[in-house]
């Protein structure tokens, strides 16, 4: 499973929805997340990808927080 895939799996398990409604596009306030959602995710996230997460206020679509994690595993 690629990072796009993990992260449409753990944000649509979240909001309960098919993940084939998730797109690169797709931005947290489309899938109605407030800021204790993405608490929650980033949490579900860290578990998912084994890294330590911090969220950002630039991440605020899927395509930022993919590159967000591949700029961490490039560092691990």
């Amino acid at each position: 499973m690629n990072n796009f895939e993990t992260v449409a799996k753990v944000l649509a398990e979240y909001k309960e929805i098919d993940p084939s409604e998730i797109k690169m596009e797709t931005t947290f306030e489309e899938l109605g997340f407030d800021s204790l959602d993405i608490v929650e995710i980033i949490m579900n996230l860290e578990e998912a990808f084994d890294l330590e997460l911090e969220m950002h206020e630039s991440l605020v679509d899927v395509k930022s927080l993919i590159s967000y994690i591949e700029s961490l595993q490039a560092k691990a």
